[in-house]
């Protein structure tokens, strides 16, 4: 008779996510592990019927726990439902995600081969909409996130930088200090960076699979990435090593484009030859833009390649005009500053 497999505890910040939630709840609760799970929702304070729905997904059943996110930030509510965990494995998921019936045994499984602090897999990003669905091809595409590990089908198993959400050992997590309640975006980059500072493992594998719902609209899209772009240049500022060209690719073209705009509008670089000097610039990036996307070699509804042009582009120009605009002085934290070290 096999021994029953250790309990694990699933956090879970929440915020806003009266669509989602219940999707993500129900995927946590319908694991095929057949150890104890214990569910802890850190709700903030939504605008919607985000609270109302968690209390009542707890009621039914009695593995969620809901408590509150006062901050409504997801580092503070991941630090929070940590501290009200149960169990010595913790398993991040988002309330934007639905996790596949095997997620929390496989990782159990590869935490334990592998003796990693953190495991985690891919984030499969599924659309219901035409541009959901866009969205979707973009996330997964190297013209779209400048081909990130977690991204991408052909990532393969080992060691990695960072991984998407994750399952972690409770000693690792509390000898790191836990997330970094300063940084709102790009707390799990940091906080895997800090993990392999230690000396410990961060461990990508494929067999884990999350899916995750993106962003219906042009604006939700564009507010998303000139979040992630503002963050991102917080990370940098902090950390300077972790430059690199895939985060500084966007800023630099909207920048490029930015001054061929207004070169082509005011003439700045003189004369008439100076006018389609400057509007060579956007032009030029539009046009390769949109061959990027319509020869991507993906099979693809005509009309979910139709709009890979504008959704690349949103991604693009948020994400670089977030990072050259940066965050408020109220937001930025020390150049070093971290918990934990």
């Amino acid at each position: 008779m096999s021994p029953t497999p250790e309990p694990v505890s699933v956090i879970m910040p929440v915020l806003n996510e009266e669509e989602h939630l219940t999707a993500s709840v129900h995927g946590v609760l319908g694991q095929d592990y057949a150890g104890t799970i214990d569910l802890v929702l850190a709700v903030g304070p939504s605008e919607d019927r985000t609270h109302e729905i968690a209390d009542r997904l707890a009621r039914e059943d009695p593995r969620v726990r809901v408590i509150d996110n006062p901050s409504g930030t997801t580092p503070e509510g991941l630090n929070l439902a940590i501290g009200a965990s149960l169990f010595d494995i913790i398993v991040r998921v988002d309330a934007h995600g639905e996790l596949p019936p095997d997620y929390i045994r496989s990782a159990v499984e590869v935490l334990r081969r592998t003796g990693a602090a953190n495991v985690g897999g891919r984030m499969e990003a599924r659309g219901r909409t035409a541009f959901e669905q866009a969205v979707a091809v973009a996330y997964t595409s190297r013209i779209g996130l400048g081909g990130g590990g977690f991204h991408m089908e052909d990532t393969p198993e080992g060691p990695a930088e960072t991984v998407f959400l994750g399952a972690f050992r409770r000693d690792a997590l509390e000898r790191v200090g836990g997330f970094d309640p300063t940084l709102r975006r790009a707390q799990d980059w940091d906080l895997n960076y800090r993990l392999r500072a230690m000396g410990e493992t961060v461990w990508f594998t494929p067999v884990l699979r999350v899916t995750y719902r993106p962003r219906s609209t042009v604006g939700a899209l564009a507010r998303q990435f000139f979040t992630t772009g503002q963050w991102r240049r917080e990370v940098m500022r902090r950390r300077p090593e972790t430059a690199s060209a895939r985060y500084l690719a966007p800023p630099v073209v909207v920048a490029v484009t930015a001054a061929g705009v207004l070169a082509g509008v005011g003439g700045v670089l003189g004369g008439p030859r100076g006018l389609s000097l400057g509007w060579a610039l956007p032009v030029t990036y539009a046009a390769g833009v949109t061959a990027a996307a319509l020869s991507m070699h993906r099979d693809m509804p005509s009309e979910v390649r139709v709009r890979l042009p504008l959704v690349l582009a949103v991604m693009h120009m948020s994400w670089g005009s977030g990072f050259l605009v940066g965050l408020p002085a109220r937001l930025r934290g020390a150049p070093m500053g971290h918990p934990g070290g």
